[in-house]
């Protein structure tokens, strides 16, 4: 049974796209947050302010993007980030910012 994830893609005001993801990022949907990154070419911001429950599959694939992504965490996901070491990779910002 896959996980309920919605993924909306946008682009904020400066024209660059983000990809807004709400629900849980886990091994039964990465495949479909995989894509939809690989769908975003160039800059991407992910808004992960939605996101309650975000585990190791899910990490995978925002370190394989780490090089182009910039992430906005609440504060659930933002120590995560941290420990993971994604945080030393890309910028991490949260949504107060």
């Amino acid at each position: 049974m896959t996980t309920p994830l919605t993924l909306t893609p946008g682009h904020g005001p400066d024209g660059t796209a983000v990809l807004k993801a709400v629900g849980e990022i886990d091994m039964s949907n990465t495949g479909a947050f995989a894509a939809a990154l690989e769908d975003l070419p160039g800059r991407l911001v992910i808004d992960l302010t939605g996101v309650e429950y975000l585990d190791s599959a899910g990490l995978s694939v925002l370190f394989a993007h780490a090089d182009r992504i910039e992430l906005i965490a609440g504060p659930l996901l933002a120590p995560v980030m941290d420990i993971s070491g994604l945080a030393a990779l890309t910028t991490v910002r949260s949504a107060d910012e």
